[in-house]
């Protein structure tokens, strides 16, 4: 018998650590090479993992929800059976947890040895069943097995001992919901805590919580982790250490639209986003204003200025705010532009994106009228030194010529690190962009 533990591969861009979405494969069930086994989040994406390894599952480092190192142990696979699935009746459960409590072993038919202990792998100890034949455990390498009691020991004491519970299901059910298993009766042998207790522990009317700092009631806690933490980090690093200042303008997209419907009018080919458009304006502002596409290098004290202009944009998804980075935006045409956002917006909404494509930004574009709102005063997108920002598009009044006209408007905000330049350079900018938005056509003399 060969067992092989599979450890959590490096992700790239100096990921650390991943969280446990989804479990595609359970102990004992049997996996191929290369079969997708788990999905993990990291901080920028969420992530099929394949194990190299064909055999049986014989342990599972880790639950739902749970936070995974790089390079620590996944799980692992025998090329035989290892493991028995742990007894569904909680009687079962019970009696072999008082035979491990005392340094038993069941000896059932067909001569398999069947104990419950801790399992030691890698400094970490886990509860599992273990079988094996001819008398002896069937244990992988490097793990040991111990008598375990049958409460955890993050149990604590109830009138004198400890609280029965047998099921780790349970426990983890327990600890999500914030549920003190303390206060819970077991309804099974000798007051065994079952999975219904906890579920109708969790689901009777309760007191919300108070906090002791502040006295105010808590409805719930959230972990920060995964891609909010990521977001969280890097914006209250942007806030630290970038000097940003935002300026706006509103402007009279009516000449934007126009062209736009005159793109769209030949059904024949695909569809010019109205992102794709404002894309190619920003492009044209970037080359006029090359300072602005930058970053401050804190450590050197120097100011990067980049060739290349690679335009991030900001995609909500159910996993919350990314930014898919359109790269080499500047060497694109409209069209080519209208189809690589709606590849990355697809894929970011999809959670398949790759890390490599959701790094590397010079340039944000944000274009938040997407949900209905005129303007903003955004965090810039460390480490860049600028952002565009758009708002809704939104008849208005307005004064063309000498005359009071119904036309569609929106606000542009800019926001730039005033290391980088100062207020001549930003309005210039914003200006330039905003005249190209009120008058399109005028892109024709950079073509």
């Amino acid at each position: 018998m060969s067992t092989r533990e599979f450890l959590l591969p490096d992700l790239g861009e100096g990921l650390t650590e991943a969280e446990i979405i989804a479990w595609h494969v359970a102990v004992g069930e049997h996996v191929a090479v290369d079969q997708v086994v788990c999905e993990v989040e990291t901080a920028k994406a969420s992530v099929e993992v394949p194990c190299p390894y064909a055999g049986e599952v014989v342990e599972l480092y880790g639950a739902v929800g749970d936070v995974v190192d790089v390079g620590k142990p996944l799980i692992s696979v025998a090329s035989v059976a290892a493991v028995v699935a742990a007894p569904e009746e909680p009687a079962d459960r019970a009696r072999l947890d008082a035979e491990a409590k005392n340094g038993k072993t069941k000896q059932s038919s067909g001569n398999v040895l069947v104990g419950y202990g801790t399992v030691e792998s890698g400094g970490v100890r886990r509860r599992r069943v273990v079988s094996g034949f001819g008398g002896h455990a069937a244990v992988p390498p490097r793990v040991h097995v111990a008598p375990v009691v049958v409460a955890d020991a993050a149990a604590v004491e109830r009138k004198g001992g400890r609280i029965p519970v047998v099921s780790p299901l349970v426990r983890r059910l327990a600890r999500e919901g914030g549920l003190d298993l303390a206060s819970v009766q077991g309804s099974g042998p000798e007051g065994l805590i079952m999975r219904r207790d906890v579920e109708a522990a969790l689901a009777a009317p309760a007191a919300a919580p108070v906090s002791s700092s502040t006295g105010i009631a808590e409805r719930e806690r959230l972990p920060l982790r995964g891609l909010r933490k990521t977001v969280a980090d890097k914006l209250s690093r942007s806030r630290r250490e970038i000097p940003d200042a935002t300026t706006w303008v509103d402007v009279d997209a009516t000449g934007l639209m126009e062209l736009r419907a005159t793109l769209n009018r030949d059904a024949s080919v695909p569809k010019i986003s109205l992102l794709a458009v404002l894309a190619r304006i920003c492009v044209a502002g970037l080359a006029r204003y090359p300072e602005l596409n930058a970053t401050v290098d804190v450590e050197r004290q120097e100011i990067v200025r980049y060739a290349d202009v690679n335009l991030g944009f900001a995609a909500q998804t159910d996993r919350g705010l990314v930014v898919p980075v359109v790269r080499g935006a500047h060497r694109m045409s409209t069209e080519e532009l209208s189809a690589e956002f709606e590849r990355l917006t697809a894929g970011a909404r999809a959670g398949s994106l790759p890390v490599s494509e959701l790094t590397g930004s010079t340039f944000t574009l944000n274009n938040y009228g997407v949900y209905g709102v005129d303007g903003s005063t955004p965090i810039l997108n460390h480490p860049e030194a600028a952002m565009l920002g758009v708002g809704r598009i939104v008849k208005k009044p307005w004064v063309v010529g000498d005359e009071l006209a119904v036309r569609q408007v929106t606000q542009l905000s800019f926001t730039f690190d005033h290391r980088v330049c100062d207020g001549g350079v930003a309005g210039g900018f914003l200006r330039y962009v905003a005249d190209l938005v009120e008058e399109p056509t005028r892109l024709l003399r950079g073509l």
